[in-house]
């Protein structure tokens, strides 16, 4: 029996609003060189059904017949590996390749074909995902979450077009170049600016809150899973008008005029907003100029700039971690305004043209009006919106005053932090197995081959056919092939680093309020928060005051959710310590169920008072064994000690905040790791 025909998906056309996904999804579509879409949001809303849908729009890429490599029959690649290529052409629909977070390097960039090699005895190519997504879009789901390794390897081809791979004696370079698309949820932890900057251009959705648009999304949502076929033959005449509009765009693309009032209100815009480098302004003109394509007009307006740089620049302007991707817009408009020149006369609605100004068609689909509200259909059925990446750059407001009370007084108003700075590098002692990362010495099925062992994960080649090379004449081998038994097979042996987990836990009590004493709490917190980002480990905040202990933020990698919890820390009441203590006990037994292999850091900060609860010291033996930290906060002339003596019950480090220099803290989790 012929294989069953795959089902359709879910048509682009007939997601609900969605406006500034889908736009920017189309100027890439249009004008592959902007380089791809970042597309931030909460989870069920239709980000991954968008991004899939759009494959279905793209013009067919013609290719040398046979050439795994998809070269152009009118300007073939001469270096690919399948070359040199004799005459004829062919034609393939265009390709959505989906890049697993947990793909191995060999997928990705291909590797040695082991089959050919243990039974021909030759060397040969097997392609990866970067050759099978050459002249298509690669597509990264949680893209945030993707192995450092991999980041790593994506950015190279990002940035040369084409892909090298030298390893087990293979050296073959080809041509990769793609449209990158990746969707992440941001509580889940940032990407490294590196790859931030590699996406052309970035948008922020949410779930919409209208009753109506929502009811629209679950109505459209059900009506495809019933019947995926007959919805699809639907809104095939709107799929089919919407790729001939990107086809005709894509021709009128060369000759869209870049004038040069145009370009100085890019080049405006992009200086007023201090991005780094000049990616900013190469992405931002080739979005302007790629919509100035779509809306069928000769030349870039200052609308078609407005628009490009509000999807451009956001996530450009970051500085660090903790910053959200924003830009002003007032600050835009008044760029744009003081840069005004006379923009090139509009061209009249034609047949091509939409009706509306967001470059829609206007018309109603079969199953209502099309694309009216923010909302969309994902893969549960649930719908979102686009949420415009456009907020204030004053939005931290004044600073709150100066917090009154003591131990017994209520609850204070949240202390600012001291600066963040950079601290050292620390590690922990040894060689661990945790989750990837970029901390600690590991063993992991990511890094640098150190040796091989017996075993079939991750195959070492070498050191197999090395085990398998002296039987040969035994084992009665004729020919070119390799006889290898299952006792040959050896696996990589890979030095690598680990992510660990650091557990703060706060004293938040009355007799912690005092402001310069919280500022330089939550400024050193703050730091360890921003290397644990840089370095991929994940973060806990446990807070303590009045009478109970509070799991503020659960362990996670995202930084952003960890500095507004410290932010918005308040303090006051008693000091139940007991409950600190033991809370942090709870988080480390369930984190060691959910992930053994995950080494942790105690880090208390405290003065040691314990003024509500019972005696800490019992509390304290649930956390033997618990690499420990104890940052001493007692001030005044009279000093009892009583944080050295926990650290003496946790067989801690102890250190005086007063001690705390800019990277003081680092340093001594660093030192801390070390003894361990």
């Amino acid at each position: 029996m012929p294989p069953a025909a795959p089902a359709p998906g879910y048509p682009f056309s007939a997601v609900v609003g969605m406006d500034d996904l889908k736009l920017a999804l189309l100027i890439n579509a249009v004008s592959p060189g902007v380089g791809g879409v970042l597309v931030r949001g909460e989870k069920g809303t239709a980000k991954s059904t968008v991004v899939r849908a759009l494959a279905a729009l793209l013009p067919p890429v013609r290719t040398v017949p046979g050439c795994r490599f998809s070269c152009d029959p009118d300007a073939p690649d001469p270096g690919c590996p399948d070359g040199p290529h004799g005459a004829g052409a062919g034609e393939r629909a265009a390709r959505l390749v989906e890049l697993p977070v947990g793909a191995s390097e060999d997928r990705l960039t291909g590797s040695l074909d082991i089959e050919r090699a243990l039974t021909e005895g030759v060397t040969a190519f097997e392609p990866g995902l970067l050759a099978a997504a050459h002249r298509g879009v690669l597509y990264v789901d949680e893209v945030n979450l993707l192995h450092d390794h991999l980041v790593d390897l994506l950015l190279d081809a990002a940035a040369m077009g084409e892909s090298h791979v030298e390893r087990e004696g293979v050296s073959v370079r080809h041509a990769a170049r793609f449209l990158l698309v990746g969707t992440m949820n941001p509580e889940e932890g940032e990407l490294r600016p590196q790859l931030l900057d590699r996406f052309g251009l970035t948008v922020e959705v949410a779930a919409t809150r209208d009753p109506a648009e929502r009811a629209e999304v679950v109505r459209r949502r059900l009506r495809f899973e019933d019947d995926p076929a007959g919805f699809a033959a639907g809104w095939a005449a709107a799929e089919a008008a919407l790729a001939a509009r990107i086809a005709a765009a894509r021709e009128r693309l060369p000759r869209v005029e870049l004038t040069d009032a145009a370009l100085r209100r890019i080049t405006a815009v992009c200086a007023s907003f201090e991005v780094d480098g000049l990616r900013a302004d190469l992405v931002t003109a080739r979005a302007a100029i790629a919509l100035a394509a779509w809306h069928g007009r000769p030349a870039v307006t200052a609308d078609d700039v407005r628009t490009a740089a509000r999807l451009a620049l956001p996530h450009r302007r970051r500085r660090d971690p903790f910053d959200a991707p924003g830009l002003d817009a007032d600050k835009l408009d008044a760029v744009l305004d003081e840069h005004a020149d006379a923009d090139p006369p509009e061209v009249p609605e034609g047949p091509d043209r939409p009706d509306g100004p967001d470059g829609r068609d206007g018309s109603d689909g079969p199953d209502g009006p099309d694309d009216d509200g923010p909302g969309g259909p994902d893969d549960d059925g649930s719908g979102g919106g686009v949420r415009p990446d456009v907020r204030g750059d004053d939005a931290n407001g004044s600073a709150p005053p100066e917090p009154s009370g003591g131990e017994g007084s209520g609850e204070s108003e949240p202390a600012p932090a001291d600066a963040a700075y950079k601290p050292r590098l620390f590690t922990v002692p040894g060689v661990g197995a945790g989750a990837p990362g970029r901390r600690s010495k590991a063993r992991s099925p990511y890094g640098r081959v150190s040796g091989a062992r017996p075993g079939a994960r991750g195959l070492h080649l070498t050191a197999t056919l090395r085990a398998a090379a002296p039987h040969q004449s035994a084992r009665g081998r004729s020919g070119t092939g390799l006889i290898v038994r299952s006792g040959d097979l050896r696996e990589a042996v890979r030095d690598g680093r680990e992510g660990n987990l650091v557990l703060f836990v706060v004293d938040a009590s009355g007799s912690m309020a005092a402001r310069a004493r919280m500022r330089a709490v939550k400024g050193a917190v703050l730091s360890l928060l921003l290397d644990a980002y840089q370095r991929r480990d994940k973060v806990g905040l446990i807070t303590f005051r009045g009478s109970a202990a509070e799991v503020a933020l659960p362990p996670t990698s995202s930084v952003e959710a960890g500095a507004r919890r410290l932010e918005r820390l308040p303090t006051g009441g008693r000091t139940p310590l007991s409950a600190g203590l033991l809370r942090a006990a709870d988080v480390l037994r369930v984190e060691r169920l959910r992930d053994p292999a995950r080494r942790p850091l105690l880090v208390v900060v405290t003065d040691g008072r314990a003024t509500h609860g019972p005696d800490p010291a019992a509390a304290a033996a649930r956390l033997a064994g618990v690499a420990a930290v104890v940052v001493d906060c007692e001030s005044g002339p009279v000093r009892l000690g009583l944080a050295g003596a926990l650290g003496a019950r946790l067989a801690a480090e102890v250190v005086r905040l007063d001690d705390l220099a800019a990277d003081s803290l680092a340093g001594v989790v660093r030192a801390s790791r070390r003894a361990a």
